[in-house]
């Protein structure tokens, strides 16, 4: 059994093949991200898991692709972790920008690939090799334009009281705003970039509040100035986005890369899909 998995900060997509390359399941757990989650929480959501937990004997082959996983050091540590779960299988650990190559680029083709999920990424492909200027520093410093960048934006501007007196009455209907239930989340719970990345939903839904398209339009423009443009074929080569972010603002997201003579590649919600086809083709 070959186990291929796209793991964001929020959600692991799983899809097991048999040797012929035909799906035998898909399972999802919560994210696996190495640098925000302890040895004993990544083992739970494994163990949680009916699928993982009666198959894991049975796995040969585990290609893992995971937010967290840019260093050796987060690599190794996942890789001891899969080592006493799947006690038959190699495991393959490779960060989540590789999952987003795969699904969108074609081997042998030029690109830049991005990540506007709950985090977000931004890589240059050559054709075989994937070359990155920026290395992530993670949620509290970078992320721009991705669902923690715009929850933490909310927030901040609901205490400093610069958000619209109506959209902040609306909002603060829709979510627990009180502070210790914040400072819980953020200081004491797992997860916190996930946690802040749920805000996001909101300026997605009111999208067209002059407020929350002012936002969106410059956190993606801060996205493209930080992370497209370091690249100098930037305006050579196809762009290609994968994630939530990405998916839901895809009208915005295509505005702002015809503003910046950008050629828009492609567009997907989850790379799952596209990976399972690249896999097939080396079985």
């Amino acid at each position: 059994m070959i186990l291929i998995v796209d793991s964001g900060a929020t959600k692991s997509d799983w899809i097991a093949l048999d040797e012929k390359g035909e799906q035998l399941f898909v399972t999802q757990t919560l994210g696996l991200s190495p640098e925000v989650l302890t040895k004993e929480v990544i083992e739970d959501r494994l163990a949680n898991n009916f699928e993982l937990s009666k198959n894991k004997e049975k796995v040969r082959q585990l290609y893992f692709y995971g937010a967290g996983c840019g260093t050796d050091r987060m690599k190794n540590f996942l890789k001891a972790i899969f080592k006493d779960f799947f006690p038959n299988a190699k495991a393959e650990v490779r960060e989540d920008t590789y999952a987003a190559i795969y699904s969108t680029t074609k081997i042998g083709r030029q690109g830049i690939v991005c990540i506007l999920g709950t985090g977000s990424n931004c890589s240059y492909y050559d054709g075989h090799q994937l070359i990155q200027k920026v290395t992530s520093l993670g949620y509290i410093l970078m992320d721009d334009g991705s669902g923690n960048f715009f929850g933490r934006k909310l927030i901040r501007d609901y205490y400093f009281h610069k958000m619209p007196q109506d959209l902040g009455m609306k909002f603060a209907k829709e979510y627990d705003l009180d502070a210790d239930v914040i400072k819980e989340h953020l200081y004491k719970q797992p997860n916190p970039n996930t946690y802040l990345a749920t805000f996001a939903r909101f300026i997605i839904e009111n999208k067209e509040h002059p407020y929350c398209k002012g936002v969106i339009e410059k956190g993606l423009q801060q996205f493209v100035n930080n992370y497209i443009m370091q690249y100098e074929l930037a305006t050579k080569v196809p762009v290609s986005f994968v994630g939530s972010i990405a998916h839901f603002l895809r009208d915005e997201l295509t505005a702002c890369i015809e503003r910046n003579d950008l050629i828009l590649g492609v567009i997907r919600r989850r790379p799952i899909e596209g990976l399972v086809e690249f896999h097939r083709q080396t079985i």
